[in-house]
């Protein structure tokens, strides 16, 4: 029997949202944990990902006495008001009781999030290892994996632990790790994809999404000086056939007026819209978390909520393990968090087909055009009120 180098109780395969909100909530907690990043800390810093925190998200923060990490990122009611854009008219979306109640709401890039994690956790004494590559699991079926892998140093390590947390994405090597035969991928397609470019602008207000016979478009901040477009496209096309003046003429078509500001484009990409969820989220003593155990469509901004509802409950289930010897929260985590994950697939894709469905008709057809209007006139304040309020 291989012999551990090391031991704790959870060892986090993953530095991504998932894997530091985890390690945030067990090291809070007092339950011993080893974070392993295969990237450096300056190329995880710095990495730019979509993404931003829901209300409820942001809770979870709050509820483990780690609101600082999303600190200056609150969304004031003014703030929270993001036009509409349905064939150059300008809406606005319907406000009830609920979003009011949901104030403490965030807009927070992964970035900074992530940035802020790490700071979070290396100061509060946490164990998180950079550059640990070739990471392998072994022995998930027995009461004491093992997590092998290699250090910036070269040297080969074996951490013996309790519980294998696998946050590293959907690409990663933890999933891998669930025999073939007990997984089950469902995967739901979309049928077209979206041009994301990041560029060097301010982006005022926050975000604009637009709804256009052109196709769907946003422009979302990433920051004080930094913007994401989002543009619908085939899942055919390649980055070759956008060149910057083309992103930005589509751009300001689909939002039927110019661009307040144009900039450097400093990357693009042709990103599929789907769905994915796997099945079971845990095996033996691994568990996976985050977009290791499911992919969400973009349109609907809930990955890193998905992630952080992930890593509060399998927290809450070690911590009550570890404290009352019991492992009924660990034996239901995948069914808990299947549970949410469906019902969070389920709006992503009703809201998903209503945004791209309302423009070209190419993919759908006139019929789930008209369908996908009426739908998003349920979430529009009606264009008389428009009018009157500008």
């Amino acid at each position: 029997m291989i012999q551990a180098d090391e031991n704790t109780t959870v060892v986090i395969v993953g530095g991504g949202v998932a894997g530091l909100a985890l390690g945030n909530l067990l090291l809070r907690s007092g339950i011993s944990c080893i974070v392993l990043e295969k990237h450096s800390r300056e190329y995880v810093e710095q990495r730019q990902r979509a993404g931003a925190l829901d209300a409820g998200g942001v809770r979870v923060l709050h509820r483990w006495g780690l609101g600082e990490v999303v600190e200056g990122h609150s969304l004031g009611a003014s703030d929270s008001v993001m036009p509409m854009l349905i064939d150059g008219e300008k809406r606005y979306w319907k406000m009830d009781e609920d979003d009011e109640d949901d104030a403490d709401g965030a807009y927070c890039p992964q970035q900074i999030l992530v940035r802020n994690l790490i700071k979070v956790f290396l100061r509060d004494g946490g164990d998180l290892r950079f550059e640990a590559e070739d990471v392998s699991l072994e022995g998930i079926d027995t009461e004491r994996p093992l997590v092998r892998y290699r250090d910036a140093a070269g040297s080969t390590k074996a951490l013996g632990c309790d519980f294998v947390a696998g946050s590293d994405g959907y690409h990663g090597v933890s999933r891998t790790a669930i025999p073939a035969d007990v997984l089950t991928c469902y995967t739901h397609e979309f049928g077209y994809a979206w041009l994301t470019v990041m560029a060097e602008v301010p982006a005022d207000p926050l975000a604009v999404l637009a709804v256009h016979s052109r196709g769907f478009a946003a422009q979302i901040t990433r920051g004080p000086n930094a913007s994401r477009l989002y543009l619908q496209c085939p899942l055919t096309d390649t980055i070759e056939q956008w060149p910057d003046e083309r992103v930005w003429s589509e751009l300001e078509a689909r939002f039927g007026e110019p661009a307040a500001a144009k900039g450097p484009i400093t990357s693009k990409q042709v990103v599929p819209l789907r769905g994915v969820v796997f099945s079971p989220m845990s095996h033996g003593r691994l568990y996976l978390l985050g977009d290791a155990a499911h992919l969400i469509s973009p349109m609907s901004a809930q990955g890193m909520s998905l992630a952080l509802h992930d890593a509060e409950v399998f927290a809450g289930a070690v911590i009550h393990h570890v404290k009352n010897d019991d492992s009924r929260l660990l034996d239901s985590y995948s069914d808990t968090c299947l549970s949410h994950t469906w019902e969070r697939q389920a709006s992503a894709v009703w809201m998903t087909e209503t945004m791209h469905d309302s423009g070209d008709t190419s993919y759908a057809g006139e019929f789930r055009k008209q369908i996908a209007r009426v739908n998003l006139e349920t979430l529009l304040e009606p264009a008389a009120v428009n009018r009157l309020s500008e």
